[in-house]
């Protein structure tokens, strides 16, 4: 991760698609004065999020294309997914 300090274009960099840096953009521009640094905080974090997530998903492909078990600790939710589909489809969901 970069220590560079958050600039605009630094967030829609790291938002990583153009429809979501549009989004981040026309809110900073429509924010008033006394929310802008409101509307910053809250874009720089969803940015550094979406930063985090993508250095992790790359970390794990990496451990998986080596052969290896993806890093952390992993829960199986497998029984709760199964469950959960099976209420729903006894309530005659899809």
């Amino acid at each position: 991760m970069s220590s560079e300090p958050w600039t605009i274009e630094r967030i829609c960099d790291a938002l990583g698609n153009p429809a979501l840096a549009q989004r981040f953009l026309g809110e900073i521009n429509r924010a008033p004065a006394h929310d802008l640094l409101a509307v910053f905080a809250k874009w720089q974090s969803i940015a550094q999020t979406t930063r985090t997530a993508v250095q992790r998903g790359r970390e794990i492909a990496a451990a998986e294309a080596r052969g290896e078990d993806p890093p952390g600790k992993w829960i199986d939710g497998s029984d709760r997914l199964q469950q959960a589909s099976a209420r729903i489809r006894s309530r005659g969901a899809a």
